[in-house]
């Protein structure tokens, strides 16, 4: 088996537009990053309004994004009228799109203070997809190597073949309960962002 199966997800943005097997599964990223632009923070929001990584599942831009790629390699053995699982590795690959803020000199202290809060906590958020993915791709190997012995080789595929999708549906559950839940905190994660650098 060799699928790929690959999911767009979002950063929660600013205020109202905020939106292995036993071992470890491997990871690999890329970061992209597109241009911001403006003074003021209303100017920033804006342009990565326009700008911003579009995602399909909620037809909107938004202020960064993570691509996730999903891959497999699973191999089996048949011997003594049994066949098994004879290794497995799941492989996350990670496109991080993030914004980038071009001639912030032209900004306020205030406002750089805030952007500099702000795209630290759209990397964070993105980060986090990438180790929830991560998480995930351990766990299906796992569920893989632990399949019992078949008749034939063609059940312990289908096995496999389950595992991954029951696996993959477990992922985009989670990614969606964190999303919403980074939704709803983003704002007093922000300002306590915003005291944490004020302070240093």
């Amino acid at each position: 088996m060799n699928r790929a199966p690959s999911v767009i997800l979002a950063a929660i943005g600013l205020s109202a537009f905020l939106v292995c097997a036993a071992s470890a599964a491997s990871v690999s990223r890329s970061y992209s990053y597109f241009p911001v632009r403006g003074a003021t923070l209303q100017d920033l929001q804006e342009d990565m309004e326009r700008r911003g990584p579009e995602v399909q599942s909620t037809g909107r831009r938004h202020p960064g994004a993570t691509r996730l790629e999903f891959k497999d390699r699973i191999r089996y053995r048949s011997e003594k009228g049994k066949c098994r699982v004879l290794s497995v590795a799941i492989s996350v690959r990670a496109r991080i799109i993030l914004p980038r803020w071009v001639r912030r000199s032209s900004g306020s202290p205030e406002t750089r203070q805030v952007w500099d809060a702000l795209s630290s906590d759209i990397k964070r958020h993105e980060e986090s997809h990438v180790s929830i993915a991560k998480n995930h791709a351990r766990d299906m190997e796992q569920s893989i190597a632990g399949i019992p012995p078949q008749n034939n080789c063609d059940l312990v595929e289908a096995l496999a073949r389950k595992a991954l999708a029951d696996g993959l549906m477990r992922h985009d559950a989670e990614q969606a309960r964190f999303d919403l839940i980074e939704g709803k905190n983003f704002s007093a994660r922000l300002e306590r962002l915003i005291r944490y650098r004020a302070g240093q």
